[in-house]
C-alpha cells in the first residue's frame, strides 16, 4: 500500500488507524487563538517520556504505550511476509496458516479489520436472535405433567445442552431452578453432593479432561491428601454476599530492616562525602541503588519528586553533615552524587549471583521457611493460597505511564497501619514484636485478610486469595458468565444506540454516541478523578474538548491519557452519524477542559445499560467483543493434517486478530529486533547443519548427487562464506564455554562430598576437543568436504537426521512469523483479560494440542475452573 495516499480514501466505519501517521495536510481543530493545536502526531522537540513498565496482568490498559514513543507503523509491515524479509521463503504450509494481516491481496489491513468486524456483528445479532427465539418457543409450549414425564423418560437422564453449552434449567415441583454447573449429571445425584471435592493423590480417580493437565499428587505439612473443591460443581449460595464463615491466617510478612551501609560507602554532595541519619541514609540508597535505571534516574519529574522528598527526610532527621560535623546545606540536586552507593549494592549483587549452588540452594529454603506459615489460609475449613502477602518495601514510586507522583518516596509501612480481617473464632495472629495492629475485625462479606493505605497516591492496598483461589475463580466466571449473557441483547442494544444517535434529545444522542464508541472501540467508559491527588487520566464519558481531533469526512482522532497514565492516541473511521454528533458537541462556546459529553455519566449509562439485564455495565461490551470474536474465529478453523506447531500458530493468529480489533496494541519492544535476529541466527544454524549432514551423506556416497541431484545438496542461499565463518567460531566457543562448565559444577560436586578438586590439566585435556573442531572446520571450509561423524553412520540415518532438522526449521520459522506478527499486538491482554478460557480449553481438546501451549503453570492454575468445568468437551460454545 503506497503510504503517501494512504489517507487518501475513506476507510469503512469502524475502522481503527492504530499509532498512524497524522498528515501535514490533514484538516484539524484550532485552539481559541487560531494556532494549530496538532499538526503532526510526529512532531518534533517532545522532550524524551518516561514509563516503569509494569508486569501486571489484571492491570494492563488497552492502549499500553508510552506518551513520546508512537512509531509509524509501516503499510506493509503485517502484509509482507516475514521470509520476505529475511530473505528466506517460508514452506507452502506455513503461507497457508497466515491470517488476514499477512495476505496478499491489494486490500489494506484496516479494511479487511473492519469488514471481519462487520461480519461478526451480523452473526451475533444472528444468535441473539435466535436464542430469545428460542426462549420464547420453550416458554410457549405447554408443560407435561410429572406423571407424564416420568412415562415418557427415565428420571436421571441427561439434560440435553443448549446451544451456548449451558445445560437446560431444571424444575423440581414446578419451581424453576438455575443449573449449578454445565454437569450432565442426574438431578438425584446432583442433590447428594453440597460441595464436591476431589481428592488428588495416588489413589485419586481421574478426574474429566485430565489429559489437559497433569495433575501432581500434592500433600500437606501433615502428609494428608490434599482436596481440591471444585466450586463450579456446588450448589450456588442463597445470599453471595456472605463470603466466608470461618477464615484463619497468620497474617502478613514485613520486609527486613535496613542496614546501614558501611563507613567508607558515602553520598557526595558537591564532590565532598556526607553524613546522614540512618532514615536519610535509607532513602538515598533507594535512588543510588537504581542508576542503572535511566529511564528513571534522568526523568526530570522523578529527580523533582524524590529530591523534594529527600530534602524533607533531611529537616527532620537534623540534615546531613560534613565530616567535621558541620551542617551541609543540601539546595541542588545536580551536586548529589550516588556513584559510591551504586557501586556498593552493585558489588553485592554480582557477589550474590557468584556464590555456590548450595549456597543459593541453603539461602532458598530458609525463605520458603519464613514465608511458609503466611503462604495459606484457612478459608470455610478450605487450605487456600495466598497471594500478596508480603507487605511491599519502602522504595521510590514509579508508577505507570507518565504518572506525576514518579519518583515520590514509599514510606516503609508499619504494623500500626495495617488492619486485620479474620474470622471471630480464630487465633488472631500476632504482630511484630513491639508493635501492634490498627485494628483487627470480622467482616465476612470482605474477602481480603488484610488491609492498609500507602502515602503516595493514598490508595488502600489489599491482601487477597491467590489468582487460582475459588473466591479468585468464582469471579472471573461471574465476569464470563455475564459477558454471555450480553449476546442475548447485544443486537437490541446495538439497534437502540444507532437510533438514538439522531435523538432529538441531547442526553440520549450524547449516550447513544458513547455506546457507539464503547461498543465498536474497545474505549473504556472512564470515571471521575480526584485531578488534586491523582492523574487526570479519562476514558470515554470524561473526554475533553482537547481529547478529540475531527477531520472530514469521519476520521476521529482520540489523544488522551488512558488508565495507569499510558497514553492513548488512535484514529477512528467512524460512523457519518457519529462524526456529525461529535462535531455538534465540540461546538462553541466549548473550549480546552470543557467535557464533550457534558450530559452524561458514567453511572447514568451504567444504569441506562442495566435496563437490558441485570447488572450490566459498559465494560462487560470488551469482555464480550473479545469472547465472541474468538469464538466464531475458532469455529471456523479446519486444522487437519497440521503440525503440533501450525496448530498452535493458528490459534495465536485468531488471538491476535482479537487483539486487533479490540485494540489491543503496544508499542514494538526495544529487544524485538534483537530477538528476531537471534531467532534468525538459530534457523540458519539449523540450515548449516543440514548442509553438513547432507554432504557426510556424500562422502559415504559420492553417487548420491546423481540420484538425489545436484540442488539437494546445494548451499542454503541464506548461507554465505563469511556467515559461516562467524557461526564457526560461535560453535567452538559454545562448546569451550560448555566444558568450563561443566568441568566447574564437577569440582562443585567433589568439594560437597568433601573429595579434592580435578586438577587444572584436566580441564586443559578437555578443552582440546574445541581445538579439533576448530581444525576440523577449517579442513571443511579448504576442502568444501565433511566427513561422515559418529560410529555406525549410514545414509539411513542421516537422511532421518536431515527429516528431523527440517522439521525443526520449519518450527522456528513459524515461531518467527508469529512472532513479527505479534510485535505490535498485545496477546496477553486478550487472552487473560478478556477471551473466555473455555474456548482455549475447547480449542485444545478438539485439536489436540497440549493446554500447556497456551496456558502457563499459573494461568492453568488460575483457569483451573475453566480446564475442569469443559473437561474433554469440544463443543462448548461462548
Amino acid at each position: 500500500m503506497d503510504k503517501s495516499n494512504s489517507y487518501a480514501r475513506p476507510a469503512p466505519p469502524g475502522l481503527s488507524i492504530r499509532h498512524g501517521p497524522v498528515s501535514d495536510q490533514m484538516d484539524v481543530d484550532s485552539a481559541p487563538n487560531g494556532t494549530v493545536k496538532r499538526k503532526s502526531r510526529t512532531s518534533t522537540g517532545q522532550p524524551v517520556k518516561y514509563k516503569e513498565e509494569s508486569d501486571s496482568d489484571d492491570g494492563a490498559p488497552l492502549a499500553k504505550r508510552q506518551k513520546s514513543q508512537h512509531k509509524k507503523i509501516e503499510s506493509d509491515s503485517d502484509d509482507e511476509p516475514i521470509a520476505k524479509k529475511s530473505g528466506s521463503k517460508l514452506p507452502p504450509s506455513i503461507k497457508d496458516t497466515a491470517t488476514l494481516e499477512s495476505s496478499d491481496d491489494d486490500q489494506p489491513l484496516g479494511t479487511k479489520i473492519a469488514q471481519r468486524k462487520a461480519g461478526i456483528e451480523k452473526a451475533a445479532a444472528k444468535e441473539a436472535k435466535a436464542i430469545r427465539a428460542d426462549a420464547k418457543t420453550k416458554k410457549a409450549t405447554p408443560r407435561k405433567s410429572i406423571k407424564e414425564e416420568s412415562d415418557d423418560e427415565p428420571l436421571a437422564k441427561p439434560k440435553k445442552r443448549q446451544s451456548n453449552g449451558v445445560s437446560a434449567a431444571k424444575k423440581t415441583n414446578g419451581v424453576k431452578k438455575e443449573p449449578d454447573s454445565d454437569s450432565d449429571a442426574p438431578i438425584a445425584k446432583k442433590a447428594k453432593k453440597a460441595a464436591p471435592v476431589v481428592k488428588k493423590g495416588k489413589d485419586a480417580a481421574p478426574v474429566k479432561g485430565a489429559k489437559l493437565v497433569k495433575e501432581e499428587s500434592k500433600e500437606n505439612s501433615e502428609g494428608e491428601e490434599e482436596e481440591e473443591y471444585r466450586w463450579w460443581d456446588a450448589p450456588k449460595k442463597e445470599d453471595d454476599s456472605i463470603k466466608w464463615t470461618t477464615l484463619e491466617h497468620n497474617g502478613v510478612l514485613f520486609p527486613p530492616p535496613y542496614e546501614p551501609l558501611p563507613k567508607h560507602v558515602k553520598l557526595y554532595y558537591d564532590g565532598k562525602p556526607v553524613n546522614l541519619h540512618v532514615d536519610a541514609e535509607e532513602v538515598a540508597t533507594f535512588f543510588g541503588s537504581m542508576l542503572h535505571s535511566t529511564q528513571n534516574v534522568e526523568n526530570p519529574v522523578f529527580q523533582k519528586n524524590f529530591f523534594n522528598d529527600f530534602k524533607d527526610i533531611l529537616k527532620k532527621t537534623g540534615g546531613a553533615k560534613d565530616q567535621n560535623g558541620n551542617l551541609v546545606d543540601i539546595k541542588e540536586f545536580k551536586k548529589l552524587d550516588f556513584t559510591k552507593i551504586f557501586e556498593h549494592y552493585k558489588s553485592l549483587s554480582d557477589a550474590k549471583k557468584a556464590r555456590p549452588a548450595a549456597e543459593k540452594k541453603a539461602e532458598k529454603t530458609e525463605k520458603d521457611k519464613a514465608e511458609a506459615p503466611y503462604m495459606y489460609c484457612k478459608w470455610d475449613g478450605r487450605k487456600e493460597k495466598v497471594g500478596n502477602f508480603r507487605v511491599e518495601p519502602p522504595g521510590l514510586f514509579r508508577g505507570r505511564g507518565e504518572h506525576p507522583k514518579t519518583g515520590t518516596v514509599k514510606k516503609r509501612v508499619m504494623p500500626e497501619q495495617v488492619t486485620i480481617n479474620i474470622g471471630k473464632e480464630a487465633k488472631v495472629p500476632s504482630p511484630p514484636p513491639g508493635h501492634k495492629w490498627k485494628a483487627v475485625q470480622h467482616d465476612n462479606k470482605a474477602t481480603w485478610l488484610a488491609m492498609w493505605q500507602e502515602n503516595v497516591n493514598g490508595n488502600y492496598k489489599y491482601v487477597m486469595l491467590a489468582a487460582n483461589s475459588a473466591i479468585k475463580g468464582q469471579a472471573d466466571f461471574k465476569k464470563f458468565e455475564k459477558a454471555r449473557e450480553l449476546k442475548k441483547h447485544i443486537d437490541r442494544i446495538r439497534a437502540d444506540y444507532t437510533r438514538e444517535l439522531k435523538s432529538e434529545v441531547m442526553a440520549d444522542r450524547q449516550r447513544a454516541t458513547a455506546m457507539y464508541l464503547i461498543d465498536k472501540f474497545a474505549l473504556r467508559a472512564g470515571n471521575e478523578k480526584d485531578t488534586e491527588n491523582e492523574a487526570e487520566t479519562v476514558g470515554c464519558c470524561s473526554l475533553k474538548f482537547e481529547h478529540v481531533t475531527l477531520r472530514e469526512p469521519n476520521t476521529v482522532i482520540f489523544d488522551f491519557l488512558g488508565k495507569d497514565s499510558i497514553r492513548f492516541y488512535n484514529e477512528f473511521t467512524v460512523d457519518r452519524q457519529v462524526f456529525k454528533n461529535l462535531k455538534m458537541f465540540k461546538k462553541p462556546p466549548k473550549e480546552d477542559g470543557d467535557d464533550i459529553f457534558d450530559r452524561l455519566t458514567t453511572s447514568q449509562l451504567n444504569k441506562h445499560l442495566s435496563s437490558y439485564m441485570p447488572g450490566l455495565t459498559a465494560k462487560v461490551f470488551r469482555t464480550y467483543n473479545a469472547s465472541w470474536t474468538m469464538s466464531q474465529l475458532l469455529q471456523k478453523l479446519k486444522v487437519e493434517d497440521r503440525t503440533m506447531a501450525e496448530k498452535i500458530k493458528l490459534y495465536n493468529d485468531c488471538n491476535r486478530e482479537v487483539a486487533i480489533l479490540c485494540n489491543h496494541k503496544r508499542t514494538v519492544g526495544a529487544s524485538h529486533e534483537a530477538q528476531m535476529e537471534k531467532l534468525s541466527d538459530r534457523i540458519k544454524g539449523l540450515k548449516y547443519q543440514k548442509w553438513r549432514t547432507k554432504m557426510m551423506m556424500l562422502d559415504l556416497d559420492p553417487k548420491l548427487k546423481k540420484k538425489k541431484g545436484a540442488e539437494y545438496f546445494e548451499l542454503d542461499p541464506d548461507l554465505d562464506q563469511t556467515w559461516i565463518e562467524a557461526h564457526q567460531q560461535f560453535l567452538a566457543k559454545e562448546l569451550q564455554e560448555k566444558i568450563e562448565k561443566k568441568f566447574a559444577k564437577d569440582n562443585e560436586k567433589l568439594q560437597a562430598e568433601g573429595k579434592s578438586k580435578l586438577p587444572d590439566k584436566e580441564l586443559k585435556e578437555r578443552l582440546k576437543a574445541v581445538s579439533e573442531l576448530e581444525a576440523k572446520f577449517k579442513k571443511e571450509n579448504k576442502t568444501k568436504k565433511v566427513e561422515a561423524e559418529g560410529k555406525g553412520a549410514s545414509i539411513e540415518k542421516l537422511t532421518a537426521n536431515v527429516e528431523k532438522l527440517d522439521e525443526r526449521i520449519r518450527t522456528l520459522e513459524l515461531q518467527c512469523a508469529d512472532r513479527e506478527g505479534n510485535k505490535e499486538v498485545a496477546l496477553g491482554t486478550s487472552k487473560i483479560n478478556y477471551i473466555d478460557p473455555r474456548l482455549t480449553v475447547v480449542f485444545s481438546n478438539k485439536f489436540n494440542v497440549p493446554i500447556e501451549k497456551f496456558f502457563s503453570k499459573t494461568l492453568r492454575d488460575k483457569f483451573n475452573w475453566a480446564i475442569q468445568s469443559v473437561g474433554d468437551d469440544d463443543t462448548w460454545e461462548f
